[in-house]
């Protein structure tokens, strides 16, 4: 499991994706994939911040609410809270691929596809 955000942030790092910068959107570290917020820790609660529909969302926090959260700040968007020591690599591999994927433009993930490098492991 993940504990906290030095070790989502190698984890998330560690998974080679071009196009994924550091960046400290309102004064905290998250990363960037495209320019876009891709992987973050919450400054409000000691958790992970996911992208997930709000049906998802609901889903994941009555199946196992001491892993999924969700704090007032976030309730408007489709995003899910995982708390501290609670993240599963094999759950956020495929949703950190999936959102890398989602904010990379159409035509650059159409050059990347193209090249095989996508199926080198990314």
């Amino acid at each position: 499991m993940l504990a906290d955000w030095p070790a989502l942030k190698a984890f998330a790092l560690g998974l080679g994706l071009p196009e994924v910068a550091l960046a400290h959107p309102w004064g905290h570290e998250a990363l960037k994939a495209h320019g876009k917020m891709w992987c973050w820790w919450s400054p409000y609660v000691d958790a992970a911040v996911f992208r997930a529909d709000k049906n998802e969302r609901d889903m994941l926090m009555e199946a196992d609410p001491e892993t999924f959260c969700l704090h007032p700040h976030y309730r408007a968007h489709d995003l899910v809270l995982v708390n501290a020591g609670r993240i599963d690599p094999e759950w956020a591999r495929p949703r950190l691929l999936r959102d890398w994927r989602a904010a990379a433009p159409k035509r650059w993930l159409k050059d990347w596809d193209a090249s095989g490098r996508s199926q080198s492991g990314a």
